[in-house]
């Protein structure tokens, strides 16, 4: 999409209390973000991070298929997209996302303009793609003392 460049960033998640993190985004005018483990780990007052995962590809698919129908010219009177995510539990009894299906609801002008939009938008999701592809998640621990980057 237009606008958007290769890059890093970092984002910034502190322990408030419990199981409550509070979210810092790398700009800083954007509001920060709560989020919580459901109960009984957490008090589930806020999305947990399986919640924001499938928000993400979500939105990420949403955003995609209405840039290609506008790219396309199509006037896009809305759009709305309902992730349906799969948590089961693995061999070892962890639970795991397992998959996610994504319904996207366009409302257009003229429906005709979303077969030209079909076979193109996905394939431009960074999210959606990024996960299907698997990314790569290193770990590593910060010395003791040591709170910033």
């Amino acid at each position: 999409m237009a606008g958007i460049e290769e890059q890093e960033f970092r984002t910034s998640i502190v322990l408030l209390d419990g199981y409550q993190f509070q979210v810092s985004f790398p700009d800083e005018a954007m509001p920060r973000l709560l989020m919580d483990e459901p109960e009984p780990v957490g008090k589930g007052e806020h999305p947990n991070a399986g919640l924001l995962l499938a928000a993400a590809v979500g939105n990420c698919m949403a955003a995609s298929l209405t840039y290609c129908l506008r790219k396309a010219r199509a006037e896009v009177k809305g759009m709305r997209a309902e992730v349906l995510t799969k948590l089961e539990r693995d061999q070892r009894g962890r639970l795991r996302i397992t998959a996610m299906k994504v319904v996207l609801h366009p409302e257009l002008e003229d429906e005709g303009m979303l077969v030209r939009c079909k076979d193109l938008f996905e394939d431009f999701c960074i999210v959606s793609q990024s996960v299907k592809r698997g990314i790569p998640v290193e770990v590593e621990f910060a010395p003791p003392g040591r709170n910033g980057p």
